[in-house]
C-alpha cells in the first residue's frame, strides 16, 4: 500500500491545506496527516490543541466527501534538535513512501534523512495562510470564506475567535509591563 505523509501545523486547517491533502490523496492510498508543532497551543502562532487541529482536519475532509478511513493524523512534536528531527518523525509515524512539504527547511531535513519530498501545489496562498486567516480571526475580518463553512462553525464552538483575541490581550500586556519596567512571571 502507497502512503503519503503531510505535515502541517493546521492553524487552523483551511481550505489550502484541504486541497493539499487531496493531492496527497490523490496520489496514495492513505495519507498520515502530521498535526506539527503538537505541543504547542494558547499562542500566537499555535493558538489550537492538537486534538482541536485534528478535529478540524476530520471535520474538513468528513465535509468534502472523504472517507475518513484514508486518512491517519498523527501527531508531531518539536524536539529541539533539528538534525534529529526527521529520525524523531519517522519513528513516529506508520511507514510512508514520500513526504508532502512546502516548508524549505523541512524539506531540508527529509532529504537530508533520505526522504522523498513532493510539494504540494499552492492554491491562492496570498489569502490561504493560516497566518492571515489568525489576523482576520483577531480583527473581525471575513477569515469564513478560507475555511469550510463546518470547520467554521466548530472554531465558533471552541471560541476560537475570543481566545485569540484574549491571547494578543495578554501579549499587548506583557510587553507594556516590560516597557514600563515591571517583572512579567
Amino acid at each position: 500500500m502507497r502512503r503519503g505523509l503531510l505535515i502541517g501545523r493546521f492553524q487552523p486547517f483551511h481550505i489550502g491545506h484541504l486541497k493539499a491533502i487531496e493531492q496527497a490523496a490523490s496520489e496514495n492510498e492513505e495519507v498520515i496527516i502530521g498535526i506539527g508543532s503538537a505541543q504547542y497551543s494558547y499562542t500566537i502562532n499555535n493558538p489550537f490543541t492538537a486534538g482541536e487541529r485534528i478535529e478540524m482536519i476530520r471535520i474538513g475532509l468528513r465535509s468534502a466527501g472523504h472517507d475518513l478511513s484514508a486518512f491517519i493524523p498523527v501527531p508531531i512534536f518539536d524536539i529541539g534538535e533539528h538534525h534529529l528531527w526527521m529520525s524523531r518523525v519517522i519513528a513516529t509515524v506508520p511507514r510512508f513512501e514520500v513526504l508532502y512539504t512546502n516548508n524549505p527547511f523541512v524539506k531540508l531535513l527529509a532529504e537530508a534523512a533520505g526522504v522523498k519530498v513532493r510539494e504540494p501545489e499552492l492554491v491562492e496562498r496570498e489569502h490561504l495562510n493560516a497566518t492571515n486567516i489568525r489576523a482576520l480571526m483577531i480583527s473581525g475580518g471575513d477569515w469564513r470564506r478560507y475555511v469550510q463553512p463546518e470547520v467554521a462553525a466548530y472554531l465558533d464552538s471552541i471560541g476560537a475567535e475570543e481566545r485569540l483575541r484574549t491571547i494578543v490581550a495578554q501579549l499587548n500586556t506583557s510587553e507594556r509591563q516590560v516597557r514600563g519596567g515591571l517583572a512579567v512571571g
